[in-house]
């Protein structure tokens, strides 16, 4: 017994000994990524229009392709009491007065490609109802720059703040920049000085906040997005600062600055990396040995075999992460076949990614022949979204805010945070499928503040590509219907409350973001009517297996 375990123990000490060695050569060996560069993309204002003005990119023109795609599933046990009788799909056909609304929103679209703006923003308002609890933002105050430009009072406040710094006075510099930038939200100065004078005083998150309100009303001004990106990067938000830098070097090709907005980004980007490396790394030896010892104790190899493949993937990047789940989570699923969905899915992620602020990763956009409102996103920027949620949702606006959304939490790397938080091995076995199923993907909870983040993102990231800015708004609201009668999926893991609403609301009205814009209405119900018959194939081939193993 004695031999038994000193033999199991050199052995462990000798595992311990290869892992230690691996891994050194993994850390010292390991580079980061390269970068691709993208052309700029074609990018619609994102206020309201006139006739006048020059007729944009319409949201039915695809960009040239950035990558392929992947998505999460989450399907509903047999049996289920949200599950309807077998047979024919009773779809409840549209009312005579929603039959209208959709004509309606048809033409308007046609008018809103057609260039005729004012025209299409009048049948919008028709058919669209006001927001519950805000008005509809009226045009803002052009952004001001100079203080001469100041009323009388706003430059009182303005040198009352200057001597106030001057005399390192608090109260003088605090109190006189609050009134400024309350009373004048359009002079950009005042918030960067408010910001500046804040973090001085130890109010770092209230400057954050203070330059997040003001950047996202105007979001063009490089001096107000600098200072954020600045006082994000601070508070070691790093890949934050990195897409706030990209999207204004985006959304801003010709703008002077775009090149050093550009290497903001690269430089944030690479301490993000850096800092996410630095976390595994400091769990891994700890992983080994764990799985060392387990090994030693119970002469099971695949506790340390886990425990270093798994970390070595994920010390290849979030790249590296996605693209090896997507590949398995591919084999699992059933994938749409049907060119014409796949066109249509990929050809709305396509033109969202080139303007999310993130070149690094090969997106992939995958259909799911799943009738659940449901979608999930892998590191790296693999998005999969079922063919129920093409079903379900009532146009392509829809549709773009929930891969907008997923899009974001890829973009803004929450899935690959949660995996590396905390003790490594035990999050990557929950998150990778190492011989389990693709279904727990589905269950990956995000913490509020990344949902939030999701819905800002992305918000403006159909606002930038010209769909209507209540697109994921409008998404809530279908999913709180479809909650009604049977919870979709997707809320299981991304929570419908009155308040996301209500923010999201607020959050297009202050920042006058155009809710009369393309919703893509006659092309979706195309889309849609193909996604329920591949649906309805699917059922009845289903069905046709059950009945032969009754047999």
């Amino acid at each position: 017994m004695m031999k038994k375990s000193i033999k199991s123990l050199l052995l462990a000490i000798s595992w311990v000994l290869l892992s230690a060695s691996t891994f050194m050569t993994i850390i010292f060996t390991q580079s980061d990524p390269h970068i691709f560069a993208q052309e700029p993309a074609v990018i619609i204002n994102t206020t309201k229009k006139t006739d006048s003005e020059k007729i944009p990119s319409t949201p039915t023109e695809s960009p040239q392709p950035i990558s392929d795609s992947p998505v999460r599933d989450n399907k509903q046990p047999e049996g289920s009491t949200n599950e309807k009788k077998p047979g024919k799909v009773t779809e409840d056909k549209p009312s005579p007065e929603e039959i209208a609304r959709q004509q309606k929103l048809i033409e308007a679209d046609q008018l809103y490609l057609g260039g005729q703006f004012t025209a299409a923003e009048k049948l919008y308002r028709e058919v669209k109802k006001p927001f519950t609890n805000t008005s509809d933002p009226g045009q803002g105050q052009a952004a001001m720059v100079d203080p001469s430009q100041l009323s009388p009072a706003g430059k009182v406040y303005w040198r009352e703040s200057e001597a106030g710094i001057a005399n390192n006075l608090q109260t003088r510099t605090l109190v006189p920049l609050k009134l400024l930038v309350e009373q004048y939200p359009e002079f950009v100065p005042g918030h960067i000085r408010y910001a500046e004078a804040l973090k001085k005083y130890d109010r770092p998150e209230d400057a954050l906040q203070i330059l997040e309100r003001a950047a996202t009303t105007y979001p063009n001004q490089p001096d107000l997005v600098k200072a954020r990106v600045e006082a994000l990067a601070s508070a070691e938000k790093w890949m934050e600062a990195s897409i706030a830098a990209r999207q204004f070097a985006i959304m801003n090709a010709n703008d002077s600055q775009a090149l050093v907005f550009n290497q903001l980004a690269d430089k944030h980007l690479k301490r993000h990396k850096s800092h996410m490396r630095a976390r595994m790394r400091g769990n891994t030896l700890a992983n080994i040995i764990t799985g060392a010892l387990g090994y030693a104790v119970t002469g099971n190899l695949l506790g340390p075999f886990s425990a270093l493949d798994s970390t070595l993937l994920l010390l290849r990047g979030e790249s590296s992460v996605g693209k090896s789940v997507a590949k398995r989570a591919k084999k699992q699923l059933d994938l749409v076949e049907d060119a014409e969905i796949n066109a249509y899915v990929n050809e709305i992620g396509e033109k969202l990614a080139k303007v999310s602020g993130r070149e690094d990763f090969k997106y992939e956009f995958s259909t799911i022949a799943d009738k659940s409102l449901n979608a999930f996103a892998l590191p790296g920027g693999k998005i999969f979204i079922n063919a129920g949620a093409i079903a379900k949702t009532n146009s392509e606006a829809e549709l773009a805010g929930l891969i907008a959304h997923e899009l974001s939490h890829a973009v803004l790397s929450h899935g690959f945070q949660l995996v590396t938080q905390g003790n490594l091995v035990s999050n990557v076995t929950q998150y990778l499928p190492l011989g389990g199923t693709v279904g727990r993907l589905f269950s990956l909870s995000y913490s509020r503040d990344m949902e939030r983040q999701a819905d800002t993102l992305g918000t403006r990231l159909i606002v930038t590509t010209g769909y209507a800015a209540d697109g994921l708004r409008n998404l809530m609201m279908t999913m709180d219907k479809e909650q009604k009668n049977a919870p979709p999926q997707w809320l299981s893991s991304h929570p419908l409350s009155s308040k996301r609403v209500s923010y999201l609301e607020d959050l297009i009205t202050r920042n006058n973001y155009n809710r009369y814009a393309y919703e893509g209405v006659e092309r979706h119900l195309s889309m849609q009517a193909k996604a329920k018959k591949i649906l309805q194939e699917k059922k009845e081939q289903e069905e046709k297996k059950r009945k032969k193993k009754k047999r």
